[in-house]
């Protein structure tokens, strides 16, 4: 996809930026789908892997992969910052049929979630993309990297929203060879490419002490096709970006330090990483989605539920946690502006915004 092309937005897509401007905001509906990440009124890393089966009807877990209204947006965003660093996307030469096991699985996944948006016709190994939104229609070969314009999996990935990675099962472990990385919070594909399941995850605090990954890469090596996981994760970013990559620090980091009581509802935006898990195919490898989004908290605290239980959740964290995820330095200025908006009454268990 090029930056020049000419989007479909028809009456569903939103035209806004995540960037320069941030013109990004959520409308009512995608509010109240808001995958909120707490379940409960404190929070402490855990694994949290349940069946990535369909969901509630309307909700992100409804569909193989979430479409809403900020697809286009979030795939013009893609392509500037590929256009700004191609390493952003990379894949070793061992994981090119990792790369066309998910290309088959998004492209059967969404022309048959959304039929109205994707289609796929297949004859053989002859096959016909249709893309509406982004204009795009392909005929290819499946299995032929040459009658791509990208190889399998970064064709595939710039027209999804949020990042995948493609890890290979040896010795045991998992090493993330491949992957598409544009929305990632604060860690990068460049550095991390070619490490195992525990060198990618040395930095989480407090979760190896309780040997969380060791029992949670036990669980994945034994991931079965057909029968994909999921769970949440979640940080916090100033201002709707997407791109909170190390490579972009200096663009980003500062604005930590522009927070005020005034602006800090419409600027500090609580981000949720919706990550599923599945077993491919053909190449045996995994492939990691990790959907990032994003809501403001003055969007956030329109659900009582779920402002009563923010308020709570930050002001009683770890510091470790709080520090790890980025925002030690701003935690009592979001605790100070979360407390206006928690009343002091219960809340019901699970995520949900309803019942308060």
């Amino acid at each position: 996809m090029s930056l020049d092309f000419k989007p479909d937005l028809g009456d569903f897509f939103k035209e806004e930026t995540f960037r320069d401007d941030f013109t990004f905001k959520n409308s009512p509906a995608a509010i109240a789908r808001f995958p909120f990440p707490f379940d409960r009124d404190d929070y402490m890393y855990s694994v949290n892997m349940e069946p990535h089966a369909p969901g509630r009807p309307g909700s992100v877990f409804e569909k193989t992969f979430d479409v809403d209204e900020h697809y286009v947006s979030e795939m013009i965003d893609r392509a500037k910052v590929l256009a700004e660093d191609p390493l952003r996307c990379q894949s070793l030469p061992h994981m090119t049929l990792a790369g066309w096991d998910l290309l088959e699985l998004i492209m059967d996944s969404n022309a048959r979630d959304y039929p109205q948006w994707f289609s796929l016709h297949k004859n053989g190994n002859q096959w016909h993309w249709i893309n509406r939104p982004l204009g795009i229609d392909q005929k290819f070969t499946f299995l032929d990297e040459s009658t791509l314009p990208y190889g399998p999996m970064e064709y595939i990935t710039r027209q999804m929203q949020g990042d995948f990675s493609l890890q290979d099962e040896r010795d045991g472990n998992l090493w993330m060879d491949a992957g598409m990385i544009t929305t990632q919070a604060d860690w990068s594909l460049d550095f991390d490419v070619g490490m195992n399941f525990m060198e990618w995850h040395a930095p989480v605090p407090l979760a190896h002490e309780k040997q969380i990954f060791d029992r949670a890469l036990k669980f994945l090596l034994k991931l079965q096709n057909g029968a994909p996981v999921r769970r949440f994760n979640w940080t916090m970013t100033v201002n709707p970006l997407l791109d909170t990559a190390p490579e972009t620090y200096p663009k980003w980091g500062p604005t930590k330090t522009t927070l005020t009581q005034d602006n800090l509802g419409s600027k500090q935006h609580l981000r949720v990483e919706l990550q599923a898990l599945f077993r491919l195919p053909r190449s045996n490898a995994i492939a990691f989605s990790i959907r990032a989004y994003l809501g403001k908290f003055e969007e956030l605290v329109t659900m009582p539920k779920w402002g009563r239980r923010l308020h709570r959740v930050l002001r009683d964290i770890h510091p470790d946690i709080a520090t790890y995820k980025g925002f030690i330095r701003n935690q009592p200025a979001m605790v100070e502006w979360l407390a206006k908006h928690d009343d002091g009454k219960p809340t019901s268990p699970g995520w949900w915004p309803t019942p308060e």
